[in-house]
This record gives C-alpha cells, sequence and structure tokens, in this order.
C-alpha cells in the first residue's frame, strides 16, 4: 500500500476547503456582528472609554480646584471675622 487512494485523498481535500469556508464565514459574521453593535452603540448615545476616561479626568481636576477654592474662601472668612 505505497500508492495514495485518490478517494481519501478527494476527502482530504474536500475537509481542507470546508475548513477554510467555515473560517470565512465565521470571520466575516464576526463582522457583521462588530459592526452592527458598534451601530447599535452609536444610535444609543453610548460613549467610549476614551471619552469617559477624558471627562472622569476633568472631574478630578475640577473637584481639586474647588475643593483649594474651598480652602482659600475660608481663609478669607477667617481673616474677615478676626477684624471684626
Amino acid at each position: 500500500m505505497s500508492g495514495s487512494n485518490p478517494l481519501l485523498d478527494g476527502i482530504s481535500r474536500l475537509m481542507t476547503d470546508a475548513v477554510g469556508v467555515a473560517q470565512g464565514v465565521k470571520k466575516e459574521a464576526d463582522s457583521v456582528v462588530r459592526s452592527q453593535i458598534e451601530r447599535i452603540l452609536r444610535d444609543i448615545d453610548v460613549v467610549t472609554r476614551e471619552e469617559f476616561d477624558a471627562v472622569k479626568d476633568m472631574a478630578a481636576l475640577a473637584r481639586d480646584e474647588n475643593e483649594k477654592l474651598a480652602e482659600r474662601i475660608a481663609a478669607l472668612e477667617e481673616m474677615l471675622a478676626s477684624r471684626s
């Protein structure tokens, strides 16, 4: 049995082709699902991670500035109260 069997070779090629087609279909399905999810998220106005992080950083800076201003106001009020 040193020669190859044409029937088995044909089945082997068919299976290899079927795996390739299945991988292509999976990639296409993944692409369609991803684009649909992105469209839905855009339509319902969901923010991206980058936008969320940027606003979060801005809020932290504003909070720090508020705390500094509150301390300055308290110091000024204390100074005015001691003059009275």
